[in-house]
């Protein structure tokens, strides 16, 4: 009878200790709010190789450096740009291009000044830099415009509306030699509607307004595909436009879409980038399974590395953690 009473109290215990183990994990185990976005898992301690083969989205050769907008000062973004094309003393280009081409209220040709467009570069050490901007295609197709273009180490796109690049370089010489720069080991970069036209299609294209992500226009449906396969967005933060790409990619699931937060940057090195900056990057790819709760795409942090052939991260960002959804002011 003593023996029972032993055997009892045993299986008793046992049972005990089996549910505090479980209560203690999920009293650990964090929850995540509805609709939150889901990084992929974060676990792995090893680096992955890249995918094997040619590159199918970024250039061959050379840098892309694709940037969400907003302030660039203290994210080493800018420095990089001009280490990557071979220091100060390389040949660099600024197109000024998207801030517009003829003032909407009465048409007129907007004229820059090279020494305006051009002195945010010289301040930071540059020896030799030249603006590029015409507002005609013609122009844009002749062998004396692009003279400069052709010795150039690096080519900086800045912002504005996405579709002025578009009018101006179109299936022009001009073009033909950007991509020249990447086939020789330059580097290319651009922010906000910079780095919109070195995608594939061509996000908030419509003459219209930025509101509109899919144009109807057919000639502002397509960017310079520098990184081909993709359709690039920027300022997804402080204009909320986490979503935005979510239509795109869900009519065209053979893009990748990749959504910039402000002050953050992919540098792009054939199929792979990593992510440089003070903020995130969100990957829509519709080729992935999504849980029901889950938004359709999912954050990257500073120091990631993205394979985007292979469609996952290949290393983790020193400190990185599951991801989180971000307030409209940019905290967590």
């Amino acid at each position: 009878m003593r023996r029972r009473i032993l055997i009892l109290a045993s299986i008793v215990l046992l049972f005990a200790g089996g549910y505090a183990s479980r209560a203690q994990v999920q009293t650990q185990t964090p929850t995540r709010p509805q609709g939150q976005p889901q990084a992929p898992a974060r676990t792995p301690a090893r680096t992955l190789p890249p995918s094997p083969g040619p590159a199918e989205y970024g250039p061959a050769k050379g840098t892309l450096i694709i940037v969400g907008g907003g302030n660039l000062t203290g994210t080493g973004i800018e420095e990089k740009f001009i280490e990557l094309a071979g220091g100060p003393d390389a040949k660099f280009i600024i197109v000024p291009t998207a801030g517009g081409n003829r003032n909407p209220k009465d048409g007129s040709l907007i004229v820059y000044k090279e020494e305006n467009v051009i002195a945010p570069w010289l301040k930071r050490g540059l020896k030799n830099v030249k603006m590029l901007h015409t507002a005609d295609p013609k122009v844009a197709d002749t062998e004396a415009f692009v003279k400069d273009l052709r010795e150039a180490n690096a080519v900086w796109f800045n912002g504005g509306r996405q579709w002025n690049i578009v009018d101006s370089y179109m299936n022009t010489l001009t073009l033909k030699e950007f991509h020249k720069v990447l086939e020789r080991g330059g580097v290319i970069g651009g922010s906000s509607a910079g780095a919109t036209i070195q995608g594939d299609y061509l996000v908030r294209g419509d003459t219209s307004g930025p509101n509109v992500m899919m144009t109807a226009e057919p000639n502002h449906q397509h960017g310079f595909a520098f990184l081909r396969k993709s359709a690039i967005d920027q300022h997804q933060n402080t204009r909320q436009r986490w979503d935005d790409l979510d239509d795109v990619i869900e009519k065209m699931p053979d893009l990748l879409g990749i959504g910039l937060s402000e002050g953050t940057a992919i540098i792009v090195k054939g199929d792979t980038f990593e992510v440089m900056g003070r903020w995130k990057v969100a990957i829509h790819d519709n080729q992935r399974l999504y849980q029901p709760w889950e938004k359709p795409y999912y954050v990257l942090s500073a120091g990631d590395v993205y394979d985007m052939k292979a469609r996952r991260i290949i290393k983790l960002g020193i400190g990185a953690t599951p991801a989180r959804r971000p307030t409209p002011e940019g905290g967590l």
